[in-house]
């Protein structure tokens, strides 16, 4: 039984205490959320810092991007396995490779990158890849709203309150669109420069609307298709598609605790999900995995 800890109590941390609750390998040690500390959650009291936890085997971080790699090194030297989403794309080599190494000599494994994007749709990138080797691969987001982008958005000064919308617009290429409740002396214009100026808004058309209230635009459905077309074994036209439409925190605590399982189970280093073995996500055994799914 892995004792594991949630640290935030966000969207995604609520979802993934839920489903941490509902395995049947891993028990809820504890929260770390000081915004909500004193409040109880299924059968544990969230608490302020890391050091009133009871010992725990693992944490899973549902944290802002930006707070996830010194969190996870701090607990990886702790002797704690960590599952986290990371999803500042352009810096995972960067962060894995600095956290492969406290994790190795910890002993511990760390799973970096482990929401649905970056994540399990870089798994099937790769197996789409793997199917047809030679092509191009195309992944559309949304419509729907990105968690990662509204708290970045939520961190710009002069951002009281956001929302980030994201419209896909073909072959990869997206729109943010980030309704924002500003802050008193704050003007649109400053705000928004500020904004795309942020590498999550940096490489996509982005438009920023002031709102009265951004609370009537949110709704946690997102969505993602990837397509490919390409040559299997020198056979043109090859072509495939996946598609999901989500619950946005649901789906991304859901592959956090699974993470989580897996980090646990590798050699002591820090990973992506496409270099872990499916069959570490799952609850059930090896032996049951083969009967069941091959």
């Amino acid at each position: 039984m892995l004792k594991a800890a949630i640290f935030g109590y966000g969207n995604v941390g609520r979802s993934a205490a839920e489903a941490c609750l509902r395995c049947g390998d891993m028990s809820l040690a504890g929260i770390v959320d000081p915004v909500h500390a004193g409040q109880p959650f299924g059968g544990v009291t969230i608490v302020a810092a890391p050091e009133d936890l009871p010992p725990i085997d693992a944490a899973i971080l549902a944290l802002p991007s930006r707070m996830v790699p010194d969190m996870a090194a701090r607990l990886l030297a702790m002797n704690v396995h960590t599952a986290d989403a990371y999803d500042i794309h352009g810096s995972i080599p960067e962060v894995r490779s600095r956290l492969d190494g406290i994790a190795k000599a910890a002993g511990v494994g760390a799973v970096l990158a482990a929401g649905w994007d970056p994540g399990t749709d870089s798994a099937v990138r790769a197996l789409l890849e793997a199917m047809a080797p030679q092509g191009l691969t195309y992944t559309d987001f949304g419509p729907g709203m990105s968690m990662g982008h509204s708290v970045a958005a939520r961190a710009v000064p002069g951002v009281k309150d956001a929302l980030s919308l994201t419209i896909p617009t073909g072959a990869g290429v997206h729109r943010r669109m980030v309704y924002a409740e500003l802050a008193e002396g704050y003007g649109l214009s400053d705000v928004a420069a500020r904004l795309k100026a942020d590498e999550y808004f940096a490489h996509d058309e982005t438009h920023v609307i002031a709102a009265d209230s951004v609370d009537v635009l949110r709704d946690m459905g997102h969505g993602v298709t990837i397509g490919r077309r390409g040559v299997s074994a020198g056979t043109h036209n090859q072509q495939f598609t996946f598609d999901m439409r989500i619950n946005n925190p649901a789906l991304t605590g859901q592959i956090l605790v699974c993470a989580v399982r897996a980090a646990a189970r590798q050699a002591p280093g820090c990973y992506t999900m496409i270099e872990i073995p499916p069959v570490d996500y799952l609850e059930m055994s090896r032996e049951e995995a083969v009967r069941r799914l091959v």
